[in-house]
């Protein structure tokens, strides 16, 4: 498969999850968390389907595009392993939907990063909040989701639902 194969498959499967995820989320009070803003697609895509809610977004170093970058109060530039726990007075159980899109490329180094992230959010997810990820997550707290029907074919992994029991 060609790296632009690839790419435009994680990027359907991606699409895919967050629809069902928002799909969802509809009847759950909350707000969103995005953990990786990028290039600002996804968050965009939150603000379309969820246009009422509040969207936090965590980055690294903000380079997205101009109208993708979400506003100052609800930007956490940083480490997520710094930004994440001054965001838990505040988010702590008011996260209706997670959308972690922190992947590499690297099984390997999605094993760490997934190790390292998700005790940081467990403590923010509201009780039967969705989780979409472009890493899987082990987590007894956790449930896997079926994958929506509209997800690409393609390898396992790309990505994943869960539910926060």
């Amino acid at each position: 498969m060609s790296r632009l194969d690839h790419m435009l498959r994680r990027l359907h499967a991606q699409r895919a999850c967050l629809n069902r995820a928002a799909e969802l989320v509809a009847s759950i009070d909350g707000v969103v968390l995005e953990l990786g803003l990028g290039n600002g697609r996804s968050y965009d895509h939150l603000r379309e389907l969820l246009p009422t809610r509040e969207i936090y977004v965590c980055e690294r170093e903000v380079a997205a595009h101009p109208d993708c970058i979400p506003p100052d109060d609800k930007l956490l530039v940083g480490d997520l392993r710094e930004t994440l726990p001054r965001a838990r007075p505040s988010l702590a159980g008011q996260v209706a939907l997670l959308n972690i899109d922190l992947g590499t490329g690297n099984a390997a180094e999605h094993k760490v990063i997934a190790a390292e992230v998700l005790p940081l959010v467990m403590a923010l997810l509201k009780p039967g909040s969705i989780v979409a990820s472009d890493l899987e997550l082990a987590n007894a707290e956790l449930e896997e989701l079926p994958l929506p029907e509209a997800m690409p074919m393609g390898p396992v992994g790309r990505y994943q639902l869960y539910r926060r029991l």
